[in-house]
């Protein structure tokens, strides 16, 4: 038994197709939905780290209908109590080269990192991979790679040796103490923490004198550079720069993306 430990629905998705492909892979998805590249991570005392994170997201999405509930710790620690009963069960850590992916191998370590011999990485970082017309690509993202691909990928899999749990979890810690609105990948494992206006001057460069949809203004941003961030957290930010004075903003703020417009400010541009 293998429990897979994958960032995101999107990326799930095609795993769990190679997981019924694949006998040897045979498990079951652990699907992390929390995009731990943005917001805060250091709870206060006596707060969950589940309530900090779900407080983050709800004022991120401003969804009264459908409450966010970031329990991916909470689904993690199930999965410890799953080795403790079945001795032959592992995990694998699908890695991407994108933050979401690194951020989740950081943070997982604390937890899973003690079942050392068990504990496994998949990491399909700069390795080429064939797309549906038999080209190569080589990709940012699980959610790229076919099932078929994903039963090869397999043979990546190594064990995460006790060195590495130790400098992996102490890079989660710094962060933590960092505490930084947005963690960029550097390379490698590598991360880095930025403030959370890092992306402010590129969606300002998309803001124009008349007034568009915030929808449009992120469309247009990441149609033309890789913000790995997502449209609800430039649609957060964009609210957040409203509120600051750097753009006007009009109609209903607090709803979706479609349901406001942002203007430039007599040319304000962030320094």
């Amino acid at each position: 038994m293998i429990y897979h430990i994958v960032t995101g629905d999107m990326a799930a998705a095609p795993l769990a197709q190679a997981i019924e492909m694949e006998p040897s892979m045979a498990g079951t998805v652990i699907v992390i939905k929390d995009v731990l590249s943005v917001g805060p991570i250091q709870k206060e005392e006596g707060q969950k780290f589940s309530e900090l994170r779900s407080a983050f997201w709800q004022d991120v999405v401003l969804s009264e209908k459908n409450p966010i509930e970031a329990d991916d710790l909470e689904r993690l620690i199930l999965v410890g109590n799953e080795l403790y009963k079945d001795p032959t069960a592992q995990i694998w850590i699908w890695n991407a080269p994108s933050p979401a992916d690194v951020c989740t191998y950081h943070w997982a370590m604390k937890y899973v990192g003690k079942w050392k011999g068990r504990l496994y990485v998949v990491n399909i970082a700069g390795l080429p991979f064939l797309d549906e017309n038999g080209k190569l690509i080589f990709p940012k993202n699980i959610s790229e790679i076919l099932p078929k691909e994903l039963v090869k990928a397999r043979k990546l899999a190594r064990l995460v040796t006790p060195a590495e749990v130790e400098i992996d979890t102490e890079e989660w810690d710094k962060l933590v103490k960092e505490n930084a609105g947005i963690r960029t990948l550097e390379g490698s494992k590598r991360l880095t923490s930025r403030a959370e206006t890092y992306y402010d001057n590129q969606l300002m460069a998309y803001v124009t004198p008349q007034f568009q949809k915030a929808s449009k203004v992120i469309n247009n941003l990441l149609a033309k550079v890789s913000v790995p961030t997502g449209d609800l957290y430039l649609g957060w930010r964009l609210r957040k720069m409203g509120e600051a004075g750097l753009v006007h903003m009009q109609g209903e703020v607090n709803k979706g993306l479609k349901d406001f417009e942002v203007k430039q400010n007599d040319g304000t541009l962030l320094l």
